[in-house]
């Protein structure tokens, strides 16, 4: 796929944040919203894409199926359809319509699960049971398996954290959302390899059960999860910061207000984990902030000022 668009997916910048945290840190982001799906989870996709169909696993004809509320939904949807793969999406109703409209754009078809769990009253076991329902009846079908693939880590391993290194050399802190954990597990699993001494913050949302804590109502995808994900069955990072949805809304308005960067919730609580925690850190520190993707998906929730309201009674500042 050389010089296509998929031929552009990372080697995303750095850019240094000069107004949101203290003057004496080093802080940059990493505007993964840069990648051409306008996420992150291009990363993965890809690389999972690509090396199933080195490995022949799958091929012309054949019918990729996974499960995804959000980034990895539409990243999957745009390499499948520039390798000219049918794909089936399922999804549930917190998917947003702005993010059905984009999957229907790229070609894909919406599988949608309106009712959870009845085990977990979560949806994403239903989503799962869908998918396993549609690899049984449609012929030369493929489950990508975001949740336990190791090309999901190993994309951020060889792409995310190696990049981060090679454009700032010694890099202390870390900070980055988790759902599926892909992305720092990769990045942690990088640093150990090469014994870097640089620290992995892992911002996971309030309500999620990634890293234990009680079950509760979460607003956005991406973030967080209401199941533990194979990756984070073993410990990767060294500190776990939990940021709550009304904070989430907080840091992209500060994020676009002082550093004119549009971006969705999940690098907002990231940006918000690295202000709650920005006083304990050493003066000169360097930190790494992912900017997971693009805030324009979240222009009817995180920047309309009447869903806020309505969602906090108020507008958070």
């Amino acid at each position: 796929m050389n010089n296509t668009i998929l031929s552009i997916i990372g080697n995303t910048p750095l850019v240094r944040l000069t107004t949101m945290f203290r003057p004496d840190l080093h802080v940059y982001a990493k505007l993964e919203l840069l990648n051409p799906g306008g996420s992150a989870k291009d990363r993965p996709a890809m690389r999972i894409i690509s090396e199933a169909w080195r490995e022949g696993k799958i091929g012309p004809g054949s019918v990729v199926v996974e499960s995804s509320s959000g980034n990895m939904a539409i990243s999957m949807a745009s390499i499948c359809a520039r390798y000219g793969l049918r794909f089936i999406c399922v999804i549930d109703p917190k998917t947003s319509a702005s993010n059905v409209q984009i999957l229907k754009s790229f070609g894909a078809e919406i599988s949608r699960v309106e009712e959870p769990d009845a085990d977990t009253g979560e949806f994403l076991p239903a989503r799962l049971t869908r998918v396993q329902e549609l690899l049984a009846a449609i012929p030369n079908s493929y489950w990508p398996n975001q949740y336990g693939n190791e090309n999901n880590y190993l994309a951020h391993y060889e792409g995310t954290m190696k990049e981060i290194v090679q454009q700032l050399g010694s890099v202390d802190y870390v900070f980055g959302a988790v759902s599926t954990c892909g992305t720092m597990h990769g990045c942690a699993a990088y640093v150990r390899d090469h014994r870097l001494s640089t620290k992995l913050i892992a911002v996971d949302a309030v309500g999620s059960v990634i890293f234990g804590g009680k079950k509760e109502f979460r607003r956005f995808p991406g973030i967080g999860a209401g199941i533990v994900p194979p990756f984070a069955q073993t410990r990767f990072m060294d500190r776990i910061v939990k940021v709550s949805d009304r904070d989430m809304v907080i840091g992209c308005r500060r994020l676009v207000a002082e550093e004119s960067i549009l971006a969705g919730p999940s690098s907002g609580a990231v940006a918000m984990a690295l202000a709650r925690i920005e006083q304990e850190l050493p003066g000169g520190a360097v930190c790494v902030v992912i900017v997971h993707d693009r805030g324009e998906r979240y222009l009817d929730t995180v920047y309309c000022d009447e869903w806020v309201e309505q969602q906090f009674g108020e507008l958070p500042s």
